[in-house]
């Protein structure tokens, strides 16, 4: 009897520690498994939230073929940067890019960041005037290496203060079919203007580049050469002769005065043969005519001096806090492949210098960037449109 109680005592203790061997064989499996017994649900939610993509919001105004190549630019972007994510606010042309500028302005006195703005395009008026409000951040190769791919003085320019990404021009687009004499300078223009009325066109300087281009050239045709880039308000008094030119060639215009709204307005006229001669953005036209929008007849000619031109810039808010992905998305638009895709699609000039593209794009470029200048005359441009409005237009 006491044998039998020995032998139940001793497969108890075997029992006993058998099930405490297996239970530390659990304990050190998991260990083993999760780096830290029981903490797996903490472990796999910090795993989680370390791969959520950090969102950064890009508000863009322009025509609707610059939205279409962010909804190319942005998923190419996505899927080799997992870890950003792009959300486009599009306003188009024409609905008011002021607002975007205002509220980053209107963040920041009130002390509110940046608006939930992290990256902005928008002209050289607009990297201007937010220099003196201080709104936009300084950039540098070691957050954008590709910036070293940029023309250097046009960064310095800008005081690093944008990204130039792309380029265009304004120049005369003409029916090639009906006008052999095309114009090479400004006085051979207006002298054509008034031997062809009806014939020309220049949309509402408020509405569209292409006409704002034509009546700031006119203005500052006789002016010093440096004028283009004064903003201080005395030069207002010599707007005079540039303004009585443009109210005189009015008669000669389209419609005896008729000022179609927006870039496409005029190109539009073009289009049907209701004119012969406009202003325009080379990529628009470049574009249009390709697309069998414009007759194949259409050609484009710079004068001397230039029509403006110069690049498109994208801002970063000093206070946005999503730096780090923004950055990396300019990378990417300055890529040689992105670039590329500007290129194709918005038939524009490179951001980058065209020694950075493929032969055939720098190829198909020779000579076409050349004669156009770069305008900057800040707050004046407001001045600018409504004296056209009141002086030129509501004659």
């Amino acid at each position: 009897m006491i044998r039998k109680k020995s032998i139940l005592s001793s497969l108890s203790a075997l029992t006993i520690l058998s099930v405490i061997l297996s239970a530390c064989g659990g304990a050190a499996n998991n260990t083993a498994n999760t780096g830290n017994s029981g903490a797996t649900p903490a472990a796999n939610t910090e795993d989680t939230a370390a791969a959520e993509p950090v969102e950064f919001s890009f508000y863009l105004t322009g025509s609707q073929n610059v939205k279409s190549l962010y909804d190319t630019l942005i998923p190419m972007f996505e899927e080799k940067n997992p870890d950003a994510k792009v959300n486009l606010v599009y306003i188009p042309s024409g609905a008011g890019a002021q607002p975007t500028y205002d509220r980053i302005l209107a963040a920041k006195q009130a002390g509110k960041g940046s608006g939930d703005i992290d990256l902005y395009e928008a002209g050289l008026s607009d990297v201007t005037l937010g220099k003196k409000d201080d709104l936009w951040d300084t950039l540098n190769a070691d957050g954008i290496p590709n910036l070293n791919h940029v023309n250097q003085q046009v960064l310095t320019n800008i005081s690093n203060l944008a990204v130039p990404y792309r380029s265009s021009a304004v120049l005369l687009a003409y029916n090639s079919e009906k006008i052999t004499d095309v114009p090479t300078t400004l006085d051979e223009l207006y002298e054509w203007i008034r031997n062809h009325p009806g014939k020309f066109a220049y949309n509402d300087p408020s509405t569209g580049g292409s006409g704002n281009s034509f009546v700031m050239t006119t203005l500052y045709k006789d002016l010093p050469e440096d004028a283009i880039y004064n903003s201080d308000p005395s030069i207002l008094e010599q707007w005079g002769t540039g303004m009585d030119l443009l109210k005189d060639l009015g008669q000669f215009v389209y419609g005896g005065g008729i000022y179609p709204k927006k870039n496409q307005g005029t190109l539009d006229l073009l289009a049907t043969g209701e004119v012969d001669m406009i202003p325009a953005w080379s990529d628009m036209v470049m574009e249009q005519t390709a697309n069998g929008l414009l007759p194949a007849s259409t050609k484009m000619q710079q004068l001397t001096p230039g029509f403006n031109g110069g690049p498109t810039y994208l801002m970063v808010p000093k206070l946005s806090e999503k730096k780090e992905a923004v950055y990396k998305f300019l990378d990417f638009v300055l890529s040689p492949e992105a670039q590329e895709v500007i290129v194709n699609q918005l038939h524009g000039f490179p951001g980058i210098e065209i020694t950075n593209m493929p032969q055939e794009i720098q190829d198909s470029f020779e000579g076409a960037a050349e004669g156009f200048r770069s305008f900057n005359i800040g707050e004046l441009e407001k001045e600018m449109t409504k004296r056209w409005q009141s002086e030129v237009a509501a004659q």
